[in-house]
């Protein structure tokens, strides 16, 4: 089947290869060391398809080894962030697949979620317009969410017969808004509006429709400046931490902090301060 694992394009790993790559189901731009990634249907409201969210799957596994790019902005393309899966692509043929079939496509889109949430880089979703189904579940895995009053963000898999509970929904969306709010919007599938998201807690913030890419890439070149290997560490404990109590959280957390302090990102830092002057980080 097209979307299993191992048949979509493969990724090079390695720095040279990933900063030049270009996908073929969406656009991927390196500038210094921040990426942008546009969903690139906009007359369509950029829907996903088998191949796409193949392709996305396998270049979140490979940034997981690319030290070129050091943050991820997430952006459709016209006036709407990404409106799920394609109808005629997706929701037709999924129909006439049989059980395991049906699994494997649903194990995939899964894999996309756990690539997203493993890689090092911090990823950021600038929303605009629709944002709905798996659209709404790239947002939600995103560890930054960058919104504009006009968006809407709807989970809205009850409304076409299936479950709230879609590539990991209802796991992630109760710790970032509620679970009693979680479970307003997975068991109606009603539209979030962008003031309400932001309210919420779904939204770190909102912008103007025509400000709401360059401040995502604003707030993604502030990120890339900074310590990369401490980046990486902060997100790997907020995702591993969910699994563990307190007592814990704070041995592994001890633990990841002397890492920290041993590397030269550390001791620049240190020595700028003494020098009264702005930290450069090298991500080592």
């Amino acid at each position: 089947m097209r979307y299993l694992p191992g048949q979509a394009q493969q990724l090079p790993g390695n720095r040279s290869a990933l900063a030049s790559y270009r996908a073929s189901h969406f656009r991927f731009e390196v500038e210094g060391a921040a990426a942008t990634l546009t969903l690139n249907r906009p007359q369509r409201k950029n829907p996903l398809t088998f191949e796409s969210y193949a392709e996305l799957r396998d270049l979140f596994r490979a940034l997981a080894y690319a030290d070129d790019v050091k943050v991820v902005v997430i952006t459709g393309a016209g006036e709407n962030f990404c409106s799920g899966g394609d109808v005629h692509d997706i929701i037709g043929p999924l129909t006439q697949l049989d059980m395991p079939g049906l699994l494997a496509f649903t194990r995939m889109t899964g894999d996309l979620v756990k690539a997203m949430r493993a890689c090092p880089q911090p990823v950021i979703s600038a929303v605009d317009g629709i944002c709905a189904g798996a659209g709404a579940i790239l947002a939600l895995s995103s560890d930054m969410r960058i919104g504009t009053a006009r968006s809407k963000t709807a989970f809205l898999f009850t409304r076409v017969g299936l479950a709230g509970c879609d590539m990991g929904a209802c796991a992630l969306l109760p710790r970032v808004i509620g679970q009693g709010r979680a479970a307003e919007l997975l068991y109606t599938g009603r539209s979030m509006s962008g003031l309400e998201a932001e309210r919420w807690g779904f939204f770190n913030s909102v912008s103007e429709p025509e400000t709401l890419l360059a401040d995502a890439q604003a707030l993604a070149a502030s990120l890339a400046s900074g310590p990369t290997f401490a980046h990486g560490m902060t997100k790997k404990m907020l995702q591993q931490e969910w699994n563990m109590g307190v007592d814990e959280a704070i041995e592994a957390e001890a633990q990841a902090q002397a890492i920290c302090m041993a590397t030269n990102d550390f001791h620049r830092a240190y020595h700028a301060f003494v020098a009264k002057q702005r930290p450069v980080f090298e991500g080592d």
